[in-house]
């Protein structure tokens, strides 16, 4: 989704026995036999409890140092080496022939070596850890600091930077401790949890606070439906468990919302039941496998409800279909809104991608979609998710994609919403580093305050659709603005980047 930018900033907590079903083969946690906790009759209960689960928790906590070797810098002309002045003659003259001028300037230029640190959780007593994919997913070298000070160097790691999940082995040579995995879904807010890792690199620590909230999905990873809590997490609080007050883990502290740069109040965890199913396949398999549609998804605000007429609250709106893939050959639409998929109802945007990537590849599934006012069912066979589908998927793989943005002479102004567009030619296209075959036109300017930029729409941007109208050019988007109603608001399907979007523009008072 396209967000607004604003003056606040997500910060992933990291400075500079788990139930994982067979694979690890741990005890149930008590929270998964649907117990609660003991009524507390006074303050001296609630700070006994807080005491006995950090007894318990603590032993099982580790800090993580990762280090990373020096890389020559990418993108660099001359395959990542100094422009050497040795071929100017005034320089040749002034300083002579010296070889060693050669060897400086024709020396690799290199990224430093770099360090980080965060927190982790063991959730096998054979040494396997719990952690974030970003506390060591650059690593080339990773130490782990056992509750006790012994310090070991992890033997491999594994991470799915989609989930922000990662395991990491280590062998001490002995039985250790380790926590369990409750059940993430049972937490409500007011429930009291502790979160456990290593702040600021201050050594092993423990907060307490409530769950804030369930479910949400700040635009910080691919995956997210966070637990928000306002116990305390600081950088290097990464990777470590947020507990409940039996001490199973609920939560992985991943990141917070900060304007300072430390801790706000509001801090965001990867629910248990989220990094269960991504760590057993790391365990068994060192990597994530998953199915795909090929489909950008939205969430159906209620401004994009009452600009469709939607009365009902589920559904899955997909804002755009990518050619060759299991959605496209389904005849899945912009603009449907999936309701079921393999009988079972979509909640929501998370709920419709849970439901496909955990389903198997290469079979057949029912979807129900909503198209134009009916309920259409549709066969998708679902195919497994290549390994360079996402950001972060190919992050992981050290692919990096660079775009260009341009502008054009022709152009149409819509001056009650504040912004022009003009006609996406295939010369344009290949300078945006997009498809070229592709139909819309592109946003040329905004203007400041107006209602186009209030809803983050950017110079850039590609437009496909006029609600439920296709754009395909600048003769379609003018003949669509001047047959619709523009007192009622603009609802534009936007193209930026490698994403797609709804956005509702509002009409200034």
């Amino acid at each position: 989704m396209m967000t607004l930018r604003r003056n606040f900033a997500w910060v992933l907590a990291i400075a500079g026995g788990i139930c994982l079903g067979a694979a690890v083969g741990f005890t149930q946690s008590q929270t998964d036999e649907g117990l609660a906790p003991p009524p507390l009759r006074s303050p001296q209960e609630l700070s006994n409890s807080f005491r006995d689960v950090a007894q318990r928790a603590l032993p099982a906590i580790v800090s993580i140092e990762t280090e990373t070797n020096p890389r020559p810098l990418a993108g660099v002309e001359g395959g990542g080496r100094r422009q050497s002045p040795l071929d100017d003659e005034m320089f040749r003259r002034f300083f002579g022939e010296d070889p060693r001028f050669e060897q400086f300037f024709n020396a690799p230029r290199m990224m430093p070596r770099q360090q980080g640190a965060g927190s982790g959780f063991l959730v096998d007593k054979r040494g396997i850890i719990l952690t974030n994919s970003h506390v060591v997913e650059n690593a080339d070298r990773v130490t782990v600091t056992l509750h006790d000070g012994r310090e070991f160097e992890a033997e491999s790691w594994n991470f799915d930077p989609r989930s922000d999940v990662a395991i990491v082995r280590i062998n001490a040579g002995e039985d250790l401790p380790f926590l369990a995995l409750g059940n993430s879904d049972q937490m409500q807010i007011g429930d009291w949890v502790l979160a456990l890792g290593n702040p600021l690199n201050v050594g092993v620590s423990v907060t307490a606070g409530i769950i804030s909230a369930t479910g949400r999905g700040p635009g910080i990873n691919e995956r997210e439906q966070y637990l928000q809590t306002d116990a305390a997490i600081n950088p290097g609080n990464s990777g470590g468990p947020l507990v409940n007050l039996f001490g199973d883990v609920v939560g992985i502290n991943t990141a917070i919302s900060t304007r300072s740069g430390g801790y706000d109040g509001v801090g965001f965890a990867i629910p248990s039941n989220n990094a269960r199913w991504v760590a057993d396949q790391l365990i068994q398999d060192g990597e994530v496998h998953r199915s795909y549609l090929g489909v950008q998804l939205q969430e159906l605000s209620n401004e994009i409800r009452s600009q469709l007429g939607l009365d009902r609250r589920d559904g899955a709106l997909v804002v755009d279909v990518f050619p060759d893939t299991p959605a496209a050959k389904a005849k899945i639409q912009a603009g449907d809104i999936v309701l079921q998929f393999a009988g079972e109802t979509v909640a929501n945007r998370d709920a419709l991608v849970d439901l496909v990537e955990r389903s198997a590849p290469n079979k057949d599934y029912k979807a129900v979609v909503l198209r134009e006012g009916e309920e259409v069912t549709l066969t998708v066979r679902l195919e497994p998710m290549p390994q360079d589908y996402t950001a972060a998927l190919r992050r992981a793989r050290g692919r990096d994609i660079e775009e260009e943005e341009t502008q054009t002479s022709e152009h149409i102004e819509v001056s009650k919403f504040g912004f022009e567009v003009a006609e996406l030619t295939k010369d344009v296209a290949e300078q945006l580093g997009i498809d070229q075959s592709l139909q819309g036109v592109i946003v040329q300017s905004v203007s400041d305050g107006g209602a186009a930029q209030r809803a983050g729409l950017e110079i850039g941007d590609v437009i496909q659709r006029i609600g439920t109208r296709p754009v395909r050019n600048l003769n379609d988007f003018r003949a669509t603005i001047d047959r619709t109603d523009l007192s009622r608001g603009l609802l534009l399907h936007v193209r930026r980047d490698e994403s797609s979007a709804f956005i509702v523009l509002k009409p200034s008072e």
